[in-house]
């Protein structure tokens, strides 16, 4: 018999990841031309330019392209980022959000138009969404504008649909995170037995 305990003290690390992408984010408030020399030099390239950059795998995750952007992923993760770090514990929280955000970006590269260009950290949002999916389909959220309750699973499925079809969307980052966390979901769920 296994048992995980409550682990509060993720929010913590769950802080952390929002406190980077907070600071970040305020050089890009200072002038239009520092956010543009952050978006070019640390975003994510696609092939044809990515070998300049290469580091923005990574960097990627930590920049967004406007307030809204950054709200709205940063409100994502601290409520599916605190109910999966007391499932997982930080070390699984962290290889699920960095794996996704970095098969995220790998799916970027390969499959946007050459020399595109991307930020957020819609790809290791997506995987957190894809495993509490797998994990948790069930649990009932609620999504804005719709005025009930929806199952997880058909939550996080269905927002991937909606957003791929806006335009200046990096679908393929989601479609990478999404995999990634369905994947990791079904691991994690396969290997535990009991939550306390």
């Amino acid at each position: 018999m296994t048992y995980r305990s409550y682990r509060g003290a993720g929010v913590n690390l769950i802080f952390v990841i929002i406190g980077i992408n907070l600071l970040v984010f305020l050089p890009t408030t200072v002038s239009q031309e520092i956010r543009e020399e952050l978006i070019i030099n640390f975003g994510l390239w696609s092939k044809g330019a990515f070998l300049d950059y290469p580091w923005g795998i990574v960097t990627s995750m930590f920049i967004h392209g406007g307030f809204f952007h950054l709200i709205a992923n940063m409100i994502t993760l601290y409520f599916f980022g605190s109910y999966l770090y007391r499932l997982l514990g930080g070390g699984r929280f962290l290889i699920l959000y960095f794996g996704g955000g970095i098969l995220g970006s790998l799916f970027f590269i390969l499959l946007a138009p050459p020399v595109s260009l991307a930020v957020g950290a819609s790809g290791a949002i997506f995987a957190l969404g894809g495993a509490l999916a797998v994990m948790r389909p069930y649990l009932r959220v609620f999504i804005f504008p719709i005025p009930a309750p929806l199952p997880l699973w058909v939550a996080v499925i269905g927002g991937f649909f909606i957003l791929s079809l806006l335009p200046f969307v990096a679908w393929q980052a989601h479609l990478g995170g999404l995999v990634f966390g369905l994947i990791a979901g079904y691991l994690f769920k396969k290997r535990m037995r009991y939550y306390f």
